[in-house]
């Protein structure tokens, strides 16, 4: 089921990508996009993990650091692969989990969740995100973000060169793309993302040996968030495992469940489950 919904995914945001192209250079604008197209879905199935953390400049930790002890530990009980792990240097609290399989991922915590969580917290946080690994989520959510990313850049490159006349360009499908391609790319990201968290928070409780460490971080991560916003493309936002950014224009689209419903659907599991 996941790898249909993330063939579906491509054929769409790839769509998307040479109707851009089109609108904004003509046929010749199409066919470059058509050529971006077939690089980026090649390029985000083999690269985007590294693409997404280069972004947030993270950097990998040794086996001796606490986060990559403890992950270790929780993937053992998960019966993963060790994943890589890296720590981001910026105070925002957050977190998310990348690559294409679980042979191949990597989960990253920024600094600042590491110094604000509880040890259970931050078990319960990297749970989550190995549950996302387990349950296959993390090759779409991170195609989701380097392809919605090339829409958005592209739609707002309209703002600034325009509809190409000369060769077929037309203005006004050129300013409906600055408005309609970073709306379709975060409802497709919204799309793909608000159920599979409640899954990860499920997966994250039965890994961790219990849902209130997860519950516990997902309120403090709320309202750190909130104090200390994250410097995030939009285009990943989906990926963290709380939505990075202040209440704000750019929570228009929200890629994540409200926390209020994550907390409750975890102190609702039954005793045993985990």
């Amino acid at each position: 089921m996941n790898a249909l919904k993330t063939a579906v995914l491509l054929a769409f945001l790839s769509a998307l990508l040479i109707v851009a192209g089109g609108a904004l250079g003509g046929r010749g604008g199409l066919i470059f996009a058509l050529v971006i197209a077939v690089v980026m879905n090649v390029g985000s199935y083999w690269f985007s993990d590294k693409i997404v953390l280069r972004m947030y400049r993270a950097q990998e930790v040794g086996p001796t650091h606490p986060l990559n002890r403890m992950t270790a530990r929780l993937a053992q009980r998960a019966g993963l692969p060790m994943p890589k792990v890296y720590a981001i240097p910026d105070m925002s609290p957050n977190a998310f989990a990348t690559g294409r399989n679980p042979q191949h991922a990597a989960v990253a915590a920024t600094e600042g969740i590491m110094r604000l969580l509880s040890e259970s917290e931050l078990e319960g946080v990297m749970a989550h995100e190995l549950a996302h690994i387990k349950n296959r989520d993390i090759l779409t959510a991170t195609i989701a973000a380097t392809l919605a990313a090339a829409i958005t850049s592209l739609a707002y490159m309209a703002m600034f060169f325009g509809g190409n006349r000369d060769r077929g360009g037309n203005p006004i499908a050129a300013l409906a793309l600055v408005i309609l391609a970073p709306m379709a790319a975060a409802l497709i990201q919204m799309a793909i993302s608000r159920q599979r968290e409640f899954a990860a928070d499920r997966g994250g409780a039965e890994i961790a040996g219990t849902p209130t460490g997860l519950a516990n971080a997902l309120r403090r991560l709320e309202a750190a968030v909130q104090q200390v916003p994250m410097d995030a493309n939009p285009a990943t936002a989906h990926m963290f495992i709380v939505k990075p950014f202040a209440r704000g224009a750019r929570s228009l689209f929200s890629t994540h469940p409200s926390t209020e419903a994550r907390v409750q659907a975890l102190m609702a599991l039954r005793p045993g489950l985990y």
